[in-house]
Order: C-alpha cells, then structure tokens, then sequence
C-alpha cells in the first residue's frame, strides 16, 4: 500500500509503498477513506512523542473494514467505522469503568505504531475501539471526530461542565479550538476565540463567537475580562504553550474552569502555569485527554440530527504528497479550519 513515512525527527516526509497491515486476532484492517492532518501529528514529526522510524503518522480516521481478526464479534467486512485516538486495551480497570480515554496500556496510531496517513491501517481491540459511522454522516465528518471534535466535546460537556449563558474564552481556532467554538454555541454559551491569524478568527465569528480577539502582543486576559465583565466561566487552551495556556487560565472570572487541551511539550515534562491565581481565585484545572468509544453515540446522534456539524469545519481535502508538504509546516500560521487527507488521492 502507499503511505507517508518519516525517516527522521523533522526530515521530509516521504510516500511509498510499504507492506500491508495484518488484522490481529482482536483487532481490524481499515481501508481508509479520510484522516485529518493534525497538529497532534506535527508534534510526532517535530519529535515531541517516542516514535520508532520509519514511521507512519496519523490517528484520527475513517474507512471501510476490509478484514478482520479471529477474535472480532461485533465488527464485519463492510462496516463503515472510526476510532477514537486512545485505542484501548479493554482489558484494565479504567476500561472497565467506562474511562477508556485514560488507559495505562493504551495505544495510538500515528504514535506508538504505524497511522492512517497511509491506504490501511490497523485497530486492535477492535470490539473495544470501534465506533459505527451512520449513512448520513461523511467518512470526513466522522474522521473529524477521532481527535478534534470528540476532543472539544468532551472537554467541553463532561470535564467542563459548560452551561447555556456561561462565557467561554478559547484560545486557538484551530481544529479543536474551532470545534469548541461550535459546540460552545450549541449548548448556548458565549463565546470569545483568540488566534494570532485572522483568517481563522473569521470561521470563529461564522461559527457563533460572539467576540474574536487577535493575539498579536496585546494583554489578552486584559480584553477578555473587558469583554466579559469579569472574565469567562471557562477557558480551553487548544494551542499548548506556556504563553497560551497562561492567557486561558488568566481570563477566567474567579472559582472558573481551565481544561487544558493543547499538548504541552517541554524539555523537562513541566510547564509553567500562574498557580498564585489558581489558589486565590479558586480556580480549577482540567485536563482532557480525548474521549472513549462508549460516549461517542451522544454526539453522533447530535450530528446525524444536523445539532452539530463538524462537516463545516473542513476546509480542503488533499492527497498523500500534498500532506507531506503541509505537515512540517504545521506549526506556523496557516490556513483555517481541518485538512483532511483522502489515501486514494493522487
């Protein structure tokens, strides 16, 4: 099959044919149809994660399964499915109680072995990780869902606790930032999105921000208490850097809610954060790490209704060779909303 490989940290991505997967015993083969190109996925290529090289990057998805392990009860040849990023053991207390996002022993494509930047790629655990994709929802919309979407809507409903009414600072209107925005305004809540570009700001105010806030050296958490007469109810930092993250956590009004989305990398593991107002405000800190296969039906009913429509945050859908162009530019300002990438494509 073809696929995007790296063989070095931040070297030139190239696409070639390689062998193809085989399904383990618990596990699939899916042929493909969409996956996003990512920041996550950057982070790989800038040696952010422990990857093996030669390595195949991507992890959120969609495609038809094409074969199946012997072990498989729940899945056919032919399903239309998609996977969360953490793909679980199924096995562990944490997957046993529902919070499968957090697995000790779980894997990710595109990190701990070979992505869907490729033709066919692998989901072990398949009766544990797979989700079905409606008819009427894209193999597009739902290869949204593996990281960005799912990753905003969990952030947003279950570790948030986000109210109609409530303000909502979202800092990067990037693909999750952007999917915040979206299903911030479904649960009525107000909204104020900051990027450094404009272009994507203007998505953000199509999607319902009430207030877009550029991020070109100003006071950030200045103009947002400004804006919101005291400071937001809930911040996400869907960028991952010490500047984003602080500026999330300073516009919060106090007793607010920060849930850090962005990955933070850092040459010792730790980041800075403004923890003097954490303690005075009584804030609370967040983190949210994806969400578990058993909690996608909520959200795939809201988007097979129309209530959400992740669909609208694609912007363009490229082949193999056009991502290994954009993916080491990821990481500067770029074009808004979600690439997709289409394996069949030229």
């Amino acid at each position: 099959m073809r696929a995007m490989v790296m063989d070095s940290i931040r070297g030139a991505p190239a696409v070639r044919e390689v062998a193809d997967p085989v399904a383990p015993a618990d596990g699939v083969v899916v042929s493909v149809r969409a996956t996003g190109l990512c920041r996550s996925d950057w982070h790989a290529w800038a040696g952010h994660d422990d990857i093996t090289l030669p390595h195949t990057p991507g992890h959120e998805f969609s495609g038809v399964i094409i074969e199946t392990g012997s072990g498989v009860r729940d899945w056919r040849v032919g399903d239309r499915v998609t996977t969360p990023f953490v793909v679980a053991c199924g096995q562990c207390e944490w997957c046993g109680r529902g919070d499968a996002q957090v697995c000790p022993n779980q894997q990710q494509p595109g990190i701990t072995y070979a992505g869907s930047f490729a033709e066919r790629v692998v989901v072990p655990a398949a009766d544990t990780n797979l989700i079905g994709i409606p008819e009427t929802v894209s193999f597009e919309a739902a290869a949204a869902l593996g990281c960005r979407f799912a990753t905003a809507y969990r952030a947003l409903i279950a570790r948030a606790a986000l109210r109609g009414g409530e303000w909502i600072t979202i800092v990067g209107a990037g693909g999750v930032g952007l999917s915040a925005v979206m299903i911030a305004r479904a649960l009525g809540a107000r909204v104020v999105a900051v990027d450094r570009s404009p272009e994507p700001l203007l998505v953000a105010s199509e999607l319902g921000a009430e207030h877009t806030v550029e991020a070109d050296g100003r006071d950030i958490p200045a103009i947002v208490h400004q804006l919101t007469n005291g400071g937001s109810h809930v911040s996400v930092d869907a960028v991952g850097s010490e500047q984003t993250a602080s500026d999330a956590i300073l516009s919060l009004r106090r007793r607010g809610r920060h849930v850090q989305v962005g990955l933070l990398p850092s040459a010792s593991g730790r980041t800075a954060a403004p923890l003097a107002r954490v303690i005075a405000w009584e804030l609370d800190l967040l983190g949210s790490h994806g969400m578990a296969a058993v909690d996608y039906p909520g959200m795939m009913a809201l988007i097979d209704d129309g209530s959400l429509r992740p669909q609208d945050l694609v912007r363009r859908v490229v082949g193999l060779e056009e991502a290994a162009r954009l993916l080491p530019a990821m990481d500067a300002a770029g074009a808004s909303g979600m690439t997709m990438i289409d394996p069949r494509l030229p």
